[in-house]
């Protein structure tokens, strides 16, 4: 017999997503969610009046919901997988199972319905439930991550462009980009969240023809029941116009769509990360006894940043799948879509939510006494400064000498020509980056600039308006997040990665 340890377990779950999340795409709680959709269709069946064949008695009766409401998560798996082996069929499986408990429901349950009712709807509740979560530990990421840029906003720091030195920025400032992106991916899995629809009782391909005969070709008391089972399962006003057999699939690549974006900002983050801890100037979180390399006892490698990356690409892998079933759809339905939906729809979500409580972690897990989250290497950072700070006062030199008459290609020449040498000395081993200024005093170009006032001046007289953007941007960007999120912000469990 086959032991729980003797098969295959899903990382997703044994290693990376919260509990919650992990709960929301499991076995009970679909089913669970299926029999509440076949509550809230006999519900609306007989407040709107279904009739029994006699056309005057009501088919179902008070007794029928109330034996509907006592089984509604008394789901026994083992029972309905075997009815599933005999049927060949999961949704008839579990109306057999529900009536084995429920039996004087059998003739209402599922009464007019497709397996879509509840397949689809239920991935629908599931999928707007997944995004809630996930935009609820988004904005916790974006308000550590603010307190972080606000925390270093006046740090400077070197700039890259090309990964090669560029002017200054600030700690902070940096923050900021990354901060942006996962802004802006909050407003997008927002507006997927607040726009899902409900895809409701369409029947078999999506005519309700099946409803329309229920109520003897009253086409106001279908739509009524369409609007009334959406308002029962939370989605009032919220209904697809037009189905086929299934809801379109397009909105499946959407909602990945918009994971994906969430993936890209965290793989950027995450890889930004990575080459800071190269320079030694940023480490992520990093416990006693925390173990680097088997071999290599010295190392403290960015293990989170990596992890948060590695899943990060796993997402941005699914929407393909998910764009494939929307384009081969064959007319109101195939059942291609079903088992690849079984498996992208779930591990998009599961793999999201990893990544954001890894985010988290990286940003507010306490790693010993004087600090938490990420560790800025202010020396190092200092230091690198230091070492390229002729290079980065070049800029400010150039604008005095052209406020002096000169002409700023001609003086961006001399710039060019000099600093390329001295980099070249530095490079050698024959010179350093301290050359650059002196070089530059000697040219007629620069006569009439004050050097001392320039080049005396600290680096963080060279970072422009990088702290002033990182309060802007968090006074007008974060904050409206901050009061819309007040109530779940820092409460995302955190994951020991």
């Amino acid at each position: 017999m086959t032991q729980p340890n003797d098969v295959y377990d899903n990382p997703l779950i044994g290693r990376y997503a919260s509990k919650e999340m992990a709960e929301r795409w499991g076995p009970l709680r679909k089913f669970r969610t299926w029999r509440r959709l076949w509550l809230a269709l006999a519900e609306a069946e007989a407040e709107l009046g279904v009739l029994a064949d006699d056309g005057k008695s009501p088919r179902i009766t008070a007794a029928h919901l109330a034996e509907l409401r006592a089984h509604l998560d008394d789901i026994d798996l083992k029972n309905a997988a075997a009815h599933e082996k005999r049927l060949r069929h999961d949704v008839m499986a579990h109306v057999h199972a529900l009536g084995d408990v429920a039996p004087d429901c059998k003739e209402i349950v599922h009464l007019g319905a497709t397996s879509c009712y509840v397949t689809d709807n239920a991935d629908l509740i599931l999928m707007r439930e997944g995004l809630n979560q996930l935009c609820e530990s988004l904005a916790s990421v974006i308000d550590a991550l603010a307190r972080f840029a606000v925390a270093w906003k006046d740090e400077p720091t070197l700039g890259f462009t090309h990964f090669q030195p560029a002017q200054l920025t600030t700690v902070g400032k940096r923050a900021t980009l990354w901060l942006y992106d996962f802004v802006l991916d909050l407003k997008e899995l927002e507006r997927r969240r607040d726009g899902l629809l409900f895809r409701g009782a369409k029947g078999t391909t999506g005519t309700q023809a099946s409803f329309l005969a229920l109520f003897r070709d009253d086409h106001e008391k279908v739509k009524r029941l369409d609007a009334l089972v959406a308002k029962k399962m939370g989605f009032e006003g919220r209904v697809f116009p037009v189905t086929g057999q299934t809801y379109t699939r397009k909105v499946d690549a959407q909602v990945l769509d918009a994971l994906n974006g969430l993936a890209q900002s965290a793989h950027k983050w995450g890889t930004d990360l990575r080459l800071l801890a190269h320079r030694q100037e940023i480490d992520e979180p990093f416990e006693a006894d925390q173990i680097g390399s088997s071999a290599m006892a010295y190392k403290r490698n960015p293990m989170r940043a990596e992890r948060m990356c590695s899943l990060a690409r796993f997402i941005s892998g699914l929407p393909a799948m998910a764009a494939g079933t929307v384009a081969t759809q064959w007319f109101e339905r195939t059942l291609d879509d079903s088992a690849c939906r079984r498996l992208y729809i779930p591990q998009a979500f599961l793999a999201a939510d990893a990544v954001l409580r890894i985010a988290l972690n990286l940003l507010t897990q306490k790693t010993g006494p004087d600090h938490s989250g990420l560790v800025v290497n202010r020396p190092v950072i200092a230091r690198n400064v230091r070492e390229l700070l002729p290079y980065m006062v070049t800029e400010n030199l150039m604008m005095a000498a052209v406020r002096a008459g000169e002409d700023r290609q001609a003086v961006h020449e001399v710039v060019r020509q000099h600093s390329h040498a001295v980099t070249a000395r530095v490079k050698d081993g024959t010179g350093s980056t301290a050359e650059l200024l002196s070089r530059l005093q000697k040219e007629a170009a620069f006569e009439k600039v004050d050097f001392a006032a320039i080049t005396g001046q600290g680096p963080q007289e060279f970072v422009g308006r990088s702290p002033q953007q990182v309060e802007e941007f968090v006074a007008e960007h974060v904050e409206p997040i901050r009061r819309a999120y007040a109530g779940v912000l820092g409460k995302t469990a955190l994951l020991h990665v």
